[in-house]
């Protein structure tokens, strides 16, 4: 661009040249905090390799960098961690009667025509614990639940019908329900 003056290209962008110093003292500034943070995220990461980025920000409360450029900046030069999948499984399928799927087509119209039941999981230490839930699908309320130390049905499918049945108040004299108990098909089901 001989000839041409930087002037003239400032005015055709239509931005001011105090703008734009502006902005390369902004990034210069940025990148010399940025340098600064290296020295401390390198000794958190040694004492800490499993601490995951986005932690280290919010500890770090650095109000001049925001969170995304944060974790990029240190993902871009190797800080970040690699998260181990879990193969806890809460599902056992093997040797389950498979049955058809009821609720495809369903219109909800009243409480107690759709309840819906899951298991989850959560660790406490090393010890894993089951939660499952039964949830009716017109009120989207909770109706029963258990929690286990085992995913075998007696401790966790068992109880949580036990309570939904308690708390809607049926028991084995009054009239058979219209009711489709829908699952995943787990083994406890």
């Amino acid at each position: 661009m001989e000839g041409v003056s930087y002037n003239v290209v400032y005015r055709a962008l239509g931005i001011r040249k105090q703008a734009v110093a502006q902005w390369l003292d902004r990034k210069d500034i940025r990148n010399e905090l940025l340098n600064q943070l290296e020295l401390i995220v390198r000794d958190v990461r040694e004492e800490h390799p499993g601490m995951g980025l986005r932690f280290i920000y919010e500890t770090l409360e650095v109000p001049e960098i925001g969170r995304d450029r944060f974790e990029k900046h240190f993902k871009e030069i190797g800080y970040g961690v690699k998260r181990e999948k879990s193969y806890t499984r809460t599902t056992d399928s093997r040797g389950v009667t498979k049955f058809e799927n009821l609720t495809q087509d369903i219109e909800l119209k009243r409480m107690d025509q759709l309840w819906v039941s899951d298991i989850t999981y959560f660790a406490v230490g090393n010890k894993f614990y089951y939660l499952t839930f039964i949830l009716d699908a017109f009120t989207r309320r909770i109706v029963g639940h258990s929690v286990a130390s085992s995913l075998l049905t007696e401790q966790t499918t068992l109880p949580a019908l036990e309570m939904a049945f308690k708390a809607r108040k049926y028991n084995k004299n009054n009239k058979p329900l219209d009711l489709i108990f829908h699952s995943d098909g787990g083994g406890q089901y």
